[in-house]
């Protein structure tokens, strides 16, 4: 038996099933007014590092080839959010150092830094989960108040792809903007994965990477968020 799936209840699996891919013409009419935010695609959590997952690293592909859809229909608002964390922050008192400023688990992926376009980019380094905590996305947010579709892609799914679409739906909310939108295809979004017998035998806490996947997208389905099966 899949204990993995049958830990998840049962509707909300029917519900991720369920879900429809969206063209990304009826999602974004107006490509000026969107922009895409990614959450920590670094090679600390695709390919190099203590955190580094081969599930991760399976978004590479799916992720570049929504920032080269993105930018043929017209949009030109790329906002990559990637750790760059202090030596010595408390956040590794939570989980193993990784993407320490200065070294290569920083750096953005490179099927992101190769795009012809990757010049356009606008980085925002970090050093917690949350995007806006002690960074300047707010600030951006203020001067690119034409933005009123975010698509949120990357990870994880319940821990940073979380806060960044949150924040985002909860921010829209807070300021009365009406008709504001934040997309999550779930193709392009995943989490990390550590069996229970595996978290025994390391001394850290399990972590059911399709769970968790699964009830943080419906979580955020919750909360008004439009989640999708992917954007075409």
């Amino acid at each position: 038996m899949n204990t993995t799936v049958t830990q998840i209840p049962s509707y909300i699996t029917r519900w991720f099933e369920q879900l429809q891919p969206l063209a990304i013409e009826e999602a974004v009419p107006g490509p000026s007014r969107a922009g895409v935010f990614s959450a920590d695609m670094i090679a600390g959590f695709l390919t190099t590092g203590n955190l580094a997952s081969e599930r991760v690293g399976r978004l590479a592909q799916p992720v570049a080839a929504l920032f080269h859809r993105a930018y043929e229909h017209g949009i030109r608002n790329f906002v990559l959010f990637q750790d760059t964390h202090h030596s010595q922050t408390p956040e590794f008192e939570a989980f193993p150092p990784h993407a320490v400023q200065g070294t290569q688990e920083s750096e953005t992926i490179p099927e992101l830094r190769s795009l012809p376009f990757s010049d356009i980019f606008t980085i925002i380094q970090k050093n917690s989960l949350h995007p806006a905590l002690g960074t300047g996305f707010d600030n951006w947010l203020d001067e690119h108040r034409q933005v009123d579709t975010a698509i949120v892609v990357g990870n994880c799914t319940d821990l940073c792809v979380y806060h960044l679409a949150m924040h985002l739906r909860l921010r829209a909310n807070a300021l009365n903007y009406h008709h504001y939108q934040v997309i999550v295809p779930a193709n392009a979004v995943d989490t990390f994965d550590i069996p229970e017998e595996v978290a025994e035998q390391s001394g850290s806490l399990a972590h059911t990477g399709d769970f968790f996947h699964q009830v943080f997208l419906y979580h955020m389905a919750l909360n008004g968020i439009r989640v999708i099966r992917e954007l075409t």
